[in-house]
């Protein structure tokens, strides 16, 4: 079977949805079906189980069909635009004991003298507890804060944290509601890269502090999503829960973490976030984000700072900072 991607290209000023072969070359699905030339990549996946097999024809031809387009050469787009954006919080057991040492060691009801390792070994504890016995923490988000895998980052003028979260982002292809955890993967059309930025300093409200974090405001400005740069279908990742994530600012390595150290996979999300919502085809479910954030470093995004982004088997993001 050829292995390819399913993107969303800028092409002579149109978004035209396409496969990709080999993460280098660019072929227009109605190039090779003209039935399937005013579809979009969210129309496709509307009908994922009749449109996977006519991808997997084409993908062959595509390779031998001569209308290759160099994916330097073009813009790439957002995949698609999602009906919703389901991101979970607090889901990598290294990232939260980063953040649980950090609050517990100036706790002065923790502060015994203990090494920081105590603390993390007492966060481990919690976070398995929570594994087994609680739930995972997740919230919707704007599809109008989506951008492409190689657009600007714009830094917004309120707030100055601006954090990078790079994730791993089920994209499904079946609709369903209260779906059971065993047949929670059944639903994922494919995958992709997610960068879930964050403005730290808006997330908590001082004026309303007993209502708890504000994410709307706290991730949701324009182009603070870049997502793809296309969707891997599911047959191509063998493991989702075996895949490495790894983010660079400026060329140095600040996140290199494992799908492998979710707290909550992604069966348990799509399933927790089924039992309200009805999930759509399109629909996105992030990971959640390893440790090494800038909140971690202290070191946020500023203007001129490139960030790139990979996930194995899945491409790679590059996005530079630039003032709103």
């Amino acid at each position: 079977m050829t292995r390819f991607g399913l993107g969303t290209f800028e092409i002579d000023g149109e978004a035209v949805a396409a496969l990709v072969l080999d993460d280098t070359d660019v072929v227009p699905v109605g190039a090779l079906d003209a039935s399937l030339a005013s579809l979009t990549v969210l129309d496709l996946l509307e009908q994922w189980a009749q449109m996977l097999p006519r991808l997997r024809d084409l993908a062959p031809i595509a390779q031998q069909s001569g209308r290759a387009l160099p994916v330097a050469s073009l813009r790439i787009l957002p995949p698609h635009r999602p009906p919703q954006i389901i991101q979970a919080g607090a889901n990598f057991r290294e990232h939260v004991v980063q953040m649980a040492v950090a609050q517990m060691v100036t706790d002065a009801a923790f502060d015994e003298g203990r090494p920081e390792s105590y603390y993390a070994d007492l966060a481990r504890e919690r976070i398995d507890e929570r594994a087994r016995t609680g739930e995972p923490y997740v919230f919707l988000g704007a599809v109008s804060a989506l951008s492409g895998a190689r657009d600007d980052v714009l830094l917004p003028t309120r707030g100055t944290e601006h954090d990078w979260e790079i994730e791993m982002a089920a994209v499904i292809g079946r609709e369903g509601h209260d779906i059971a955890e065993e047949k929670a993967l059944d639903h994922v059309a494919g995958w992709t890269i997610a960068n879930d930025l964050s403005t730290r300093d808006l997330v908590f409200r001082r004026d309303i502090a007993a209502i708890g974090t504000d994410w709307f405001r706290g991730k949701n400005a324009r182009t603070f999503l870049p997502l793809g740069p296309w969707i891997v279908p599911a047959e191509f990742v063998p493991d989702p829960h075996d895949v490495r994530l790894r983010l660079w600012l400026n060329g140095d390595l600040m996140q290199d973490g494992s799908t492998s150290d979710m707290v909550f996979d992604f069966a348990r999300l799509i399933s927790y976030a089924s039992r309200t919502v009805t999930l759509l085809p399109g629909d996105v479910v992030l990971s959640g984000s390893p440790s090494g954030n800038g909140a971690h470093h202290q070191r946020y995004l500023r203007d001129g700072d490139v960030v790139e982004a990979e996930l194995t088997g899945l491409g790679r993001q590059r996005n530079v900072c630039r003032p709103a």
